[in-house]
C-alpha cells in the first residue's frame, strides 16, 4: 500500500486546505490505498506562514491524524508539480506502526528506546536558518541516531521561518525519527561542476583561506579561472558565480574526478582580501580540509540527479529480490514492474528547481522520469541536511520502501 498525496494553490489557505482534503479523500476511497494513517507530512509555501498556526489545526481536526511534521519553503514539490513564489500547499499521509516513530522538537526532545518506542534509526529534520551553531545542531541530532544519519533541510520563507512538529514552531531543530523497521532508500545529489583540483587549505583565519597547497588562495583562484590578473570590476560576475567545495581532510583523493561526492559541501565565496592574498567563504574553513573551486551547472546538475534516482531504484529492486525469495521460494520475475516504494520525500535547494534544470517543474519531472510516478512531497529548502552535515546547492531524496518482511 502506498502512502498518499494531495497539493493545491489558491490565494486563500483555507480553501486550497479544502481541495487538497477532498483529494485525500478521493484516494481513500480506493481499495488499494492506506486503511489508517496516522502521520502527516505537510508543506506550504510562504504566503500561508502567517497562517500556520490555524492551518495545523485545521488539519488535526479535519484528518483526525494527530501527528504532523513539516514546514514553509518559499518553493514547495508535489508529485511532479513545483510551486514557487504562489500560496500552495501539500499533504502526505503516511500509516506507520506507533512503535516505529516519533515526532519530537525543542520542547519536545527526541527519546530514547523504550517499551513503546523501538528508537531511533534515522531522522527527517528540518530547521530554522537563523539559528546559530545550525551545523553544531545536525550534528548532534544524528548522533541520536543509529545509523548517525538524518536528513531533510532548513525551511525557507520571506515571512515566518515556521516549523511543524505536532505543533507550530521557530528555531532549532524538529522533525520526526523512525525505527529500523521502517525500510528507506535515498542519498544526496550535487548541482555543482568543479573548476579546479582539489587543494589542502594550509593556513586560514575565522573565514578567510590565505594558502592552499601553499599558494596564495586568490592566485590559485585566478589560476583555476583562467585569469592571469585581479581585476575586481571585470572578474565580479565569474566570482560571484563561483562557489567553495569543502571537505574533510580524510577525503583527500590523488583522483581528479567532474563528481562532487557526498562527503564535499559547497559554500559562497563572499569576498576577498587583495592585500593579503585570500579568499573568503560563507563557512568556516580549518587548515588541513580539502577546498575544490566550483560552479553551478545544469548538466552537472541533471546527470548527478539521474545518477542518484538510478542507485535509489537498484537498492529498491534488491529489497523486492530478497522479500520475494524469502516469501515465495524460488520464484522470479519476469519483468521488474513499477518501483517497490510507498513515497518519497524531496528536498532541493532554493537555487535549483525548474529555472536551474531548464524549465518549470523540470527537475521533478526528472525525478519522476528515472524512479516512476510514486507519491512525492517536499519544500525548497535554505539548506540541504544529508547524513551528519549541511549542505547548499545539492537535492536530497528519500524514499520509503515497501513494507519489509515481518
Amino acid at each position: 500500500m502506498r502512502f498518499i498525496t494531495a497539493h493545491s494553490s489558491h490565494p486563500n489557505w483555507s480553501t486550497a486546505l479544502e481541495q487538497a482534503l477532498a483529494q485525500l479523500a478521493a484516494a481513500r476511497a480506493q481499495p488499494d490505498t492506506i486503511a489508517r494513517p496516522n502521520l502527516g507530512l505537510v508543506y506550504f509555501t510562504d504566503a500561508y506562514a502567517p497562517a500556520a498556526g490555524a492551518l495545523f489545526a485545521a488539519l488535526r481536526e479535519r484528518t483526525g491524524i494527530a501527528h504532523w511534521v513539516g514546514g514553509v519553503g518559499v518553493g514547495i514539490a508535489a508529485g511532479a508539480q513545483e510551486y514557487f513564489d504562489q500560496p500552495a500547499l501539500a499533504l502526505m499521509l503516511m500509516q506507520i506502526p506507533l512503535r516505529d516513530f516519533r515526532v519530537f522538537s525543542g520542547l519536545k526532545p527526541l527519546p530514547a528506546a523504550s517499551t513503546g518506542w523501538r528508537g531511533a534509526q534515522t531522522a527527517m529534520v528540518h530547521g530554522d536558518p537563523a539559528t546559530p551553531e545550525m551545523d553544531g545542531l545536525v550534528l548532534d541530532m544524528a548522533a541520536r541516531t543509529a545509523s548517525r544519519h538524518v536528513w531533510g533541510g532548513l525551511v525557507s520563507s520571506r515571512q515566518e521561518a515556521v516549523q511543524i512538529a505536532d505543533g507550530v514552531f521557530h528555531g532549532g531543530l524538529s522533525g520526526v525519527a523512525f525505527s529500523s523497521r521502517v525500510a528507506l532508500a535515498g542519498g544526496l545529489t550535487q548541482g555543482c561542476e568543479p573548476v579546479g583540483p582539489p587543494r589542502a587549505i594550509t593556513r586560514c583565519s575565522q573565514n578567510v583561506i590565505y594558502a592552499l597547497d601553499g599558494e596564495p588562495a586568490l592566485g590559485v583562484l585566478l589560476q583555476d579561472l583562467g585569469e592571469a590578473e585581479f581585476e575586481l570590476p571585470r572578474l565580479a560576475p565569474r566570482l560571484r558565480s563561483t562557489l567553495a567545495g569543502l571537505s574533510p581532510a580524510t577525503s583527500a583523493s590523488p583522483f581528479q574526478t567532474r563528481h562532487l561526492g557526498a562527503e564535499t559541501s559547497v559554500r559562497h565565496l563572499i569576498g576577498v582580501d587583495p592585500a593579503g592574498r585570500g579568499v573568503a567563504i560563507a563557512g568556516a574553513p580549518e587548515t588541513g580540509m580539502r577546498l575544490r573551486f566550483c560552479r553551478r551547472d545544469l548538466q552537472a546538475a541533471r546527470r548527478d540527479l539521474i545518477r542518484l534516482c538510478a542507485e535509489v531504484r537498484d537498492e529498491l529492486e534488491q529489497r523486492r529480490e530478497v522479500r520475494i525469495a524469502a516469501t515465495q521460494p524460488g520464484t522470479t520475475l519476469a519483468y521488474p514492474g513499477p518501483v517497490p516504494a510507498r513515497g518519497a520525500v524531496y528536498v532541493s535547494c532554493t537555487g535549483r528547481g525548474g529555472p536551474h534544470f531548464g524549465g518549470p517543474s523540470a527537475e521533478l519531472a526528472l525525478v519522476r522520469q528515472h524512479l516512476g510516478d510514486i507519491p512525492l512531497v517536499g519544500f525548497f529548502a535554505a539548506g540541504e541536511i544529508a547524513g551528519d552535515r549541511l549542505y547548499g546547492y545539492t537535492g536530497v531524496l528519500t524514499v520509503f520502501a515497501e513494507d519489509p518482511v515481518m
